[in-house]
Order: C-alpha cells, then sequence, then structure tokens
C-alpha cells in the first residue's frame, strides 16, 4: 500500500502532462507525427523552405553532374592519349576529383 501513494505523485505529474499535450491545438498528436518530422516553413515569398532546399540541391547535382562528364571525358582522352602503361600524376589527379565529386553527388542524393 505505501507504494502506491509513492507512485501517485508521478502518476499525477504524468496525467497533467498528458492533458496539457493533448489540448495544445497547433500542435499535432504525438501519434500522427513521424519521429524526426518537422514542420514545413514558408519564406516571406510564401514558398516553402523545404522545396527551396531540395530545388537548390538539385541544381548543384546537374552542375556537378556535368562537371562529372567532362573530367570523365578528360580523363579518357588522356588514357588514349597515353601509350604507356603508367598513369601521369594529373591523370592519378583527374582520376581522384572523379571519385569525390561522385561520392558529393551520392551522398547529397542519400541525404534526400
Amino acid at each position: 500500500m505505501k507504494n502506491c501513494f509513492r507512485a501517485a505523485p508521478f502518476l499525477a505529474v504524468a496525467a497533467l502532462a498528458w492533458l496539457a499535450l493533448a489540448q495544445d491545438p497547433g500542435r499535432p498528436p504525438l501519434a500522427g507525427r513521424a519521429p524526426g518530422d518537422t514542420e514545413d516553413i514558408h519564406l516571406p515569398n510564401g514558398k516553402s523552405q523545404r522545396d527551396e532546399i531540395l530545388k537548390a540541391e538539385r541544381d548543384q547535382n546537374m552542375k556537378d553532374a556535368a562537371q562529372l562528364v567532362t573530367l570523365a571525358q578528360e580523363l579518357q582522352l588522356e588514357i588514349e592519349k597515353n601509350d604507356r602503361y603508367v598513369l601521369s600524376l594529373s591523370t592519378l589527379k583527374k582520376i581522384d576529383d572523379i571519385e569525390k565529386l561522385a561520392k558529393k553527388i551520392g551522398s547529397r542524393m542519400r541525404h534526400n
């Protein structure tokens, strides 16, 4: 019986907290929200901030992809031009740049 009296204040506080959350009309219920779900913020021009961020990331992906194509074509020309089995340092650097750019695009696309 003594344990019931010790748990009573905790249960009262928990019940009050639950009622306070249930009565807040501006906040959606906890069961309806996904973990990590944030409310969409609108910019002063009325557009969705999330949509603008996604658009900017897409534009950056397009620029990076064009640069990736250019680097790959340059690499192909350098490999065709080289008749030896040894690659130059500039060719190896170009390979590293291609790899970094591809990883950057991939991580940006996985982020969304």
